[in-house]
């Protein structure tokens, strides 16, 4: 990892780094939003921990913090949470073992800080990891949610509870007449292109959709899609699980509207 370094971000320097691949804080909404989240969090133990090459190139973070502030909506008091995790924008990046070096950061912090064990939610596709590298450091699977969402955990603690989805069916029941944009400032993608979607609802399909910015971790874990931060729900069902471009949401809605 010579050509490499794994900083840790904090309120002091977040702005300098940036996140996700957003740097400049004049530019760009959804970073200067996602600074704020973090340092509301940060106090609470949540931590990011970014990977830099050399020169100073953002190529991967870590995000994770303790259970009970999880903005997914899982029960994972007692754990350590892994929200978001990457690594390569450029190709030249990935397969080099940096994600799994970030994951045993967070692994050493929670058995430190004497947890549970380490959880996380993960889904093929994309915005969100895949299970094969936890499963690989002993994660096992401990639940599921629709429509392909698998809680994964490794304990330290055996005896401890596992983590496990909260009621999400239940939570989709408050969303049965109309149009609906979830989202939360922990993931900066959750900005980009919702503007225009909702004027598409509008200008496209008569719908005067309803715009729900979730503030705050209880609002998040009372969310009824797994992803927590972001979805769309048309009618009491979720259309989107992830942020969606505008095209893609056109092109849901058209075959809806069929």
């Amino acid at each position: 990892m010579s050509d490499i370094k794994i900083i840790d971000l904090t309120p002091d320097n977040i702005s300098e780094y940036g996140v996700c691949g957003y740097k400049d804080i004049k530019k760009h909404l959804e970073l200067r939003k996602k600074i704020n989240w973090f340092s509301g969090y940060h106090p609470k133990g949540l931590r990011i921990k970014a990977l830099l090459s050399e020169k100073g190139l953002y190529q991967g973070m870590l995000e994770y913090i303790p259970g009970e502030y999880a903005h997914r909506p899982v029960d994972a008091d007692g754990y350590m949470f892994i929200q978001c995790i990457f690594v390569g924008f450029r190709n030249e990046f990935k397969g080099k073992g940096y994600a799994s070096s970030l994951i045993d950061g967070c692994i050493e912090e929670a058995k430190n800080k004497g947890m549970n064990g380490v959880s996380v939610v993960t889904r093929r596709g994309s915005f969100m990891a895949k299970k094969d590298i936890f499963i690989k450091k002993g994660f096992v699977e401990v639940d599921k949610a629709k429509p392909d969402f698998e809680l994964l955990v490794l304990k330290f603690n055996e005896d401890a509870p596992n983590p496990k989805f909260k009621n999400m069916e239940q939570q989709l029941e408050n969303y049965k007449e109309g149009l609906f944009v979830l989202r939360s400032a922990q993931c900066p993608y959750t900005e980009k292109n919702v503007n225009a979607i909702i004027e598409s609802a509008k200008k496209e399909f008569g719908i005067d959709a309803t715009l729900i910015d979730l503030e705050g971790h209880e609002a998040v874990q009372n969310s009824p899609c797994a992803f927590g931060t972001f979805s769309i729900i048309y009618n009491g069902e979720i259309i989107s699980y992830h942020p969606i471009s505008n095209k893609r949401f056109m092109n849901i809605m058209n075959k809806k509207k069929k």
